[in-house]
């Protein structure tokens, strides 16, 4: 238990001490964290909620060059040559489609373009491999995914904590936060209120 807590003070600790921007922009609150190591994460909060929108991340490669940002809560921008080719279009359309939409209490994933009914899915903790795992019986979709939250506080995964329900051809994954999570989060909110915010097209606003 004492590890645990540690490791999770350890992480908080670290989001407390990365040079943090904020701006307020269309009804979200826009936060840049800049870690010492280089690495750079950019969350998007609602500001009537605090519901967090999007999470993404970027290193820097050996070179020192930026790399691409990788999404890990939210949509993935769809891919400039998707977004020219309309056959790919089509056919990204039709496939299923992964992302992760977290709730104030639960880690969520969505999987769209799942038209199988409930009973042919089954969604399991593999402890071991710190993963989850989505699998059905028609052998038509495999997926194996992390919950980098948890692995960052070194958390164990409980099988107690995953649900599943599906309607409208999607697949809604959720899994209750632990209460370590919880009470982190709600720390780093009161941190992120304290932050000078920049409105869009001001030079800077009062935090709300």
């Amino acid at each position: 238990i004492g590890l645990v807590n540690m490791a999770v003070q350890c992480w908080l600790d670290s989001l407390k001490n990365a040079k943090k921007t904020a701006l307020l922009q269309d009804g979200k609150r826009k936060v840049h964290y800049l870690f010492f190591d280089g690495k750079e994460l950019a969350e998007e909060y609602d500001t009537k909620t605090d519901a967090l929108i999007v999470r993404k991340w970027r290193v820097k490669n050996a070179l020192g060059a930026h790399g691409p940002w990788e999404t890990e809560v939210g949509e993935t921008a769809p891919c400039t040559v998707a977004a020219l080719d309309p056959e790919l279009i089509k056919e990204n359309s039709s496939n299923p489609l992964f992302m992760r939409k977290d709730t104030k209490t639960s880690f969520q994933w969505r999987i769209r373009n799942l038209p199988y009914p409930k009973d042919v899915y089954t969604v399991s903790v593999e402890p071991t491999e710190r993963s989850c795992i989505v699998r059905t019986t028609n052998k038509k979709y495999y997926k194996k995914f992390s919950i980098p939250d948890l692995d960052r506080c070194q958390l164990p995964l409980d099988s107690s904590a995953l649900s599943f329900a599906h309607a409208n051809n999607t697949l809604i994954i959720s899994y209750k936060k632990p209460k370590e999570i919880l009470a982190m989060e709600q720390e780093l909110q009161t941190e992120l209120k304290k932050i000078k915010v920049t409105c869009d097209g001001d030079v800077d606003c009062k935090t709300q």
